[in-house]
């Protein structure tokens, strides 16, 4: 035969191609969900506020008066009061999320925002007030649906804002999620000076999120207490988007909080059921929020639950568990 004979590659190059192939296959089966160790608990939920008047997003900002937009109330409670919280552990949630806010007094309101006038019948800032001065207010007064035609929860919230304190005395032993509300430092060496006083059971039980700032402060004075804040959560899935892919764990992804926004959780190693064992293993609790993460935004209906991934273990981000907590059995409702 005349035909040429056809060139092989060269040894080195057959052998990098080898190499190649090898290092995709070790890439997916080290992150494969098929080969994590099913979880023995199924996905619990977080509700955002406890059972709380819900709003519209359109144009909302850090500003925004969100009670001067809510829907038509469905139900009578006022987010972060105790009756508001009892009705979501009711309901089926397995961790509360509430606000807390510094008062003249030196100790802390449950409360949203840093200032009175959106909400109440008050004014100024709230740290400028003591804690008898604020719960005197009606945390109701500006509530509406209907751009002021009419408010109706006013006259019905006076004396509803609770102390962290109450909170405490009520819910003893419920998983609680403290949100500090600003990145002053001195909020977090306030609180972390409040929670060192309490048992050891109740500050196991508790998360607190928030500002950069308070949130450091907050650790260096108990480093056993779980955290995230914007940094803490970088700090752990920036080297972990980086080498995750070989199992590696960076140690700040170690006994803290990561909040995953469900648009972006489809990009980390694992996701979901491997990214679930491995972050089990360093003791370490995954909440998935909705969207990107913006504005506190929920699953909040049964559709947007079809987006929960198959085998997912951890928290559920909800603004509404009256709406969704029966897609859940009570025995999936606990946490570690």
């Amino acid at each position: 035969m005349n035909g040429k004979r056809k060139s092989r590659k060269p040894l080195w190059k057959r052998k990098w191609s080898w190499v190649i192939l090898a290092l995709i296959a070790f890439v997916y089966v080290n992150n494969s969900s098929f080969l994590a160790k099913e979880s023995d608990r199924g996905p619990f939920l977080l509700a955002h506020r406890g059972m709380a008047q819900t709003f519209h997003m359109e144009g909302i900002t850090d500003e925004t008066c969100t009670a001067e937009r809510i829907y038509p109330p469905e139900h009578p409670y006022l987010e972060n009061t105790l009756s508001s919280m009892q009705a979501a552990f009711e309901a089926g949630a397995a961790v509360v999320e509430l606000d807390v806010q510094p008062t003249k007094d030196g100790t802390f309101a449950v409360f949203h925002d840093w200032t009175l006038v959106c909400r109440t019948n008050g004014e100024g800032v709230t740290r400028d007030f003591s804690l008898d001065e604020l719960q005197k207010l009606d945390i109701g007064y500006n509530y509406t649906a209907d751009q002021g035609a009419t408010f109706p929860f006013r006259g019905k919230g006076i004396g509803l804002m609770p102390s962290l304190d109450d909170v405490f005395k009520q819910f003893p032993n419920q998983p609680l999620l403290i949100h500090v509300k600003s990145n002053d430092p001195t909020e977090g060496i306030l609180l972390a000076e409040y929670l060192s006083a309490q048992p050891k059971e109740r500050q196991a039980s508790l998360t607190v999120y928030g500002g950069d700032e308070p949130i450091a402060a907050l650790h260096e004075q108990l480093p056993d207490m779980r955290v995230m804040s914007k940094a803490s959560l970088k700090s752990c899935l920036i080297p972990y988007l980086a080498v995750g892919w070989t199992g590696y764990i960076p140690e700040a992804c170690s006994q803290t909080q990561l909040h995953i926004p469900d648009k972006l959780a489809p990009l980390l190693w694992g996701w979901p059921n491997r990214f679930m064992e491995r972050m089990d293993e360093q003791g370490t609790r995954v909440i998935l929020v909705a969207g990107s993460g913006d504005v506190s935004s929920g699953f909040d209906s049964l559709e947007d639950l079809k987006r929960i991934p198959k085998g997912f273990s951890g928290g559920i981000w909800t603004n509404r568990i009256d709406r969704i907590s029966a897609a859940y059995p009570k025995t999936e409702k606990r946490i570690d």
